[in-house]
C-alpha cells in the first residue's frame, strides 16, 4: 500500500516554479543562467510598510488573529474596494489567506462538487486547474488565441448545466492582457443569461497596468453579478511582498463562512505580522506605485521591441502584469545544432536554457502553444542580456 493518497495523482509540481529551482540549481552549479521564470518583483517592499511590521512586533502584535483575518485587516480591504473599485462589503463577506493562492483553493475546494465544471480561458495561471481537479471538479478549457482574451461567443459555447464557476484573471499570468470595461460587459452578459454560474476574478495584478489602461472588474462593469462573485486580491506583486503571503477575498457571506471553516481546519490565521504589514500597505503611501509602474512599462517595451526583432517570434505588447507571452510558430520545425527539432515549447525552452542560458517557462504549462513566458520583473540590463542570447540562440537554429 502506497504511503501517497491517491488524490495526489490529479496535481503535479508548480511549472513555474520549478523552472525557478532549476535555473537556481544551475547558479549554484557555476553556470551563467539568467532566470525570467519567476513571478516576482524585483523591488524591496516599502520601507514604510516594514516598518509597520517592525512596528507591529515591538507592541507584540504576536499572538493569533481571527482564522480569516485581523478586524484592521478587514476594514483596511473594505476601505480599499470602496475607495478604489466602488464595491461595498461587509466583514463577514471578506476573507484573508496565506496568500491568494491559498483563497482561491479555499473556495474552490469549498465549493466545486465532484463533476462540476469550472470555465479557464487559457492561457491561465498554471494553478488553476489542478486545484479543480483536487476538488473533483472538470476544468474546461477555452484557447484564447490572438489577444488572449475569452470572447462571448466562447463564454457562452462553453457554459453547461453542470457549469459551477468561470475563472477571469485580468491582468493576465501569463500573457499580461487586461479586459477592457466593454469587453467585461460583454462576458457580463452572458453570465447574466446563466444565474447559476458564478464568476472568480483574479485581480492580483489590479495596479500593474500600464499605457493610460483603466483596470475594471466584472462587478464594476456589471454590479449584478456581485452576489455570486468571489473578487480575489492581495498585496504580493503590487507591494512587492511575496513572501509576507497576504491574500484576500471578497463575496458572499455564504461562501466566505465556508472558506472561513475550511482555513480554520488547515492553516488558521495568516501571519499577524504580514496581516500588520498588509494594512499599512493598503492605507499607507501609494506613490511608489507610479514609479514602479513605469519601470515595469519601460521594461515591457525593452523585451517586446527586442523579441519582435528575432526572426520566428512575435510578442504582443500586454496592458499589465509584468509578463510576455511571445510566438514562436515561426520557429516550428527548425532544428537546434544538435539537431533537435523545434516542435514545441518544451524543447525551445530546454534549448534556451541550455544554450543560452536562459530559463523561461513553456506555454505548454499554462494550456496554449507554441508559446513562452518570460518575466520582466528583473533589471533592464538583465533583459537586454537575456534577449541578446535569445536572439543568438534562434539564429543557430536551421
Amino acid at each position: 500500500m502506497s504511503i501517497v493518497a491517491q488524490r495526489m495523482s490529479k496535481i503535479k509540481p508548480s511549472p513555474t516554479i520549478a523552472v525557478t529551482m532549476k535555473a537556481a540549481e544551475l547558479k549554484a552549479a557555476g553556470k551563467d543562467i539568467i532566470g525570467l521564470g519567476a513571478g516576482e518583483p524585483d523591488f524591496n517592499t516599502p520601507e514604510h510598510i516594514c516598518i509597520a511590521a517592525k512596528n507591529a512586533m515591538d507592541k507584540g502584535e504576536t499572538k493569533y488573529t481571527p482564522v480569516g483575518g485581523t478586524v484592521a485587516l478587514k476594514k483596511a480591504i473594505i476601505d480599499k474596494f470602496k475607495r478604489e473599485n466602488g464595491l461595498s462589503y461587509e466583514p463577514s463577506e471578506v476573507i484573508v489567506g496565506t496568500g491568494g493562492k491559498q483563497v482561491i483553493f479555499n473556495a474552490l475546494i469549498a465549493s466545486v462538487n465532484a463533476g462540476d465544471e469550472v470555465i479557464i480561458p487559457a492561457p491561465y495561471w498554471v494553478s488553476y486547474p489542478d486545484i479543480v481537479m483536487f476538488a473533483d471538479g472538470v476544468p474546461v478549457f477555452v484557447e484564447c488565441y490572438g489577444d488572449f482574451k475569452m470572447k462571448p461567443e466562447q463564454l457562452e459555447a462553453a457554459i453547461t448545466p453542470k457549469t459551477k464557476w468561470l475563472i477571469l484573471n485580468s491582468p493576465s499570468n501569463p500573457t499580461g492582457a487586461a479586459y477592457s470595461k466593454a469587453e467585461l460587459k460583454a462576458l457580463a452578459d452572458v453570465l447574466l443569461r446563466h444565474p447559476h454560474v458564478w464568476v472568480m476574478t483574479d485581480d492580483i495584478y489590479e495596479h500593474l497596468v500600464y499605457d493610460g489602461f483603466e483596470f475594471a472588474n466584472i462587478v464594476q462593469v456589471e454590479p449584478a453579478l456581485k452576489p455570486r462573485t468571489l473578487v480575489v486580491n492581495g498585496v504580493s506583486k503590487a507591494y512587492s511582498m511575496t513572501g509576507w503571503r497576504i491574500g484576500y477575498g471578497a463575496g458572499d457571506k455564504t461562501l466566505i463562512k465556508t472558506m472561513d471553516m475550511l482555513q480554520s481546519q488547515s492553516t488558521s490565521n495568516p501571519a499577524s505580522i504580514s496581516q500588520a504589514a498588509a494594512v499599512e500597505a493598503l492605507n499607507g503611501d501609494q506613490t511608489f506605485l507610479a514609479k514602479w509602474r513605469d519601470d515595469f512599462a519601460s521594461r515591457r517595451d525593452l523585451v517586446v521591441d527586442a523579441l519582435n526583432k528575432i526572426d520566428g517570434i512575435e510578442c504582443a505588447r500586454p496592458e499589465g502584469a509584468f509578463y510576455v507571452y511571445p510566438s514562436f510558430e515561426g520557429l516550428l520545425g527548425k532544428k537546434t545544432p544538435a539537431g533537435v527539432e523545434i516542435t514545441d515549447s518544451n524543447i525551445l525552452s530546454t534549448y534556451l536554457l541550455e544554450d543560452a542560458g536562459v530559463a523561461v517557462v513553456p506555454g505548454v504549462a499554462f494550456g496554449l502553444d507554441p508559446y513562452f513566458r518570460i518575466s520582466y520583473a528583473t533589471s533592464a540590463a538583465t533583459l537586454q542580456k537575456a534577449c541578446e542570447r535569445i536572439a543568438a540562440a534562434c539564429a543557430k537554429l536551421v
